[in-house]
């Protein structure tokens, strides 16, 4: 019973690994009609916003959690 458990959880990873490789990410690179990107973030602006403002978000929340129970 346990061989036939991993038979079947190697064929569903294997499918869904062949589905993850056939689908083409290529398709992103067409333009579609209404589309207006804006201009690109500078790597500043990509470090303040993905890295920075995260760790500023966890630190407040964290703070806000702590500072109640430190009587």
């Amino acid at each position: 019973m346990d061989k036939r458990n991993a038979m079947r959880a190697g064929a569903v990873t294997a499918a869904a690994t062949l589905m993850m490789v056939m689908s083409s990410p290529a398709m992103a690179l067409t333009r579609d009609d209404g589309d207006d990107p804006g201009t690109g973030l500078s790597v500043g602006a990509t470090l303040g916003l993905f890295v920075a403002l995260p760790i500023v978000a966890f630190a407040v929340i964290a703070g806000l959690c702590m500072f109640p129970g430190s009587k």
